[in-house]
């Protein structure tokens, strides 16, 4: 690899910015592709799909073979409550590849000894979550029940581009939620992104039953599986 190409990707990858290196396996070419960058028609849809499933492949282009090298930043769940569900969903978003970020204002609920090795904030979830900057590469899960630490979140979560947006709660809950949130301006489809209540319809009752359903619609949805 030419070092200018090399600095660049690194470059990326320090910024946490999508990119694939693409070669030219019949003459060791390379090139770096960013996400949204103009690309030729014939590898729009192997790059899209390349950035999409993060997997890296080889194609054919006229005849001649492409390895497409994804070098996509890595996969963030912000949780939005520290409760019982939480701990159970934080070691299981470790163990898929997750970077997990843990935030409750409620400064008791906060601490490493129930959380090791996670990223937690007591800070109001609205705040700490555009510092965030959460982006396609990012699920927000609120857990509180609680409106008035859910909402901000979820009002920061559906004006960005994040690929999971999920709440805990009954479906009587959710449509008081629902309520709320169109009262605060948002439209129908926005709220439509919400998953809830959250994770997949697989009969669980215990926390960790319910973390390992929010987990399995995470991962559906970030490998576009969700209905």
């Amino acid at each position: 690899m030419k070092r200018e190409t090399l600095d660049q990707l690194n470059a990326a990858r320090s910024a946490k910015k999508p990119v694939i290196l693409a070669t030219w396996l019949d003459d060791g070419t390379e090139s770096l592709i960013f996400q949204h960058s103009q690309v030729q028609d014939r590898l729009a849809e192997s790059v899209t799909v390349a950035f999409a499933t993060d997997r890296s492949a080889t194609i054919e282009v006229d005849g001649r073979p492409l390895f497409l090298h994804v070098f996509n930043p890595p996969l963030r769940m912000i949780v939005v409550g520290a409760v019982h569900v939480a701990e159970p969903l934080a070691k299981l978003a470790q163990t898929v590849g997750y970077d997990i970020t843990v935030i409750d204002p409620r400064r008791a609920y906060i601490s490493a000894e129930r959380f090791p090795g996670v990223s937690l904030i007591d800070r109001w979830p609205d705040e700490a979550i555009t510092e965030l900057a959460p982006d396609h590469r990012t699920a927000i899960v609120t857990l509180t029940h609680d409106p008035k630490i859910d909402d901000p979140a979820l009002h920061v979560a559906l004006k960005s581009p994040v690929f999971y947006i999920g709440s805990l709660g009954s479906k009587r809950t959710h449509a008081k939620r629902v309520d709320r949130l169109l009262e605060a301006g948002f439209a129908d489809q926005d709220i439509a992104r919400i998953n809830a209540p959250v994770g997949l319809d697989i009969g669980s009752s215990t926390p960790p039953e319910i973390a390992l359903s929010v987990m399995a619609e995470v991962v559906a949805a970030q490998r576009g599986k969700l209905p």
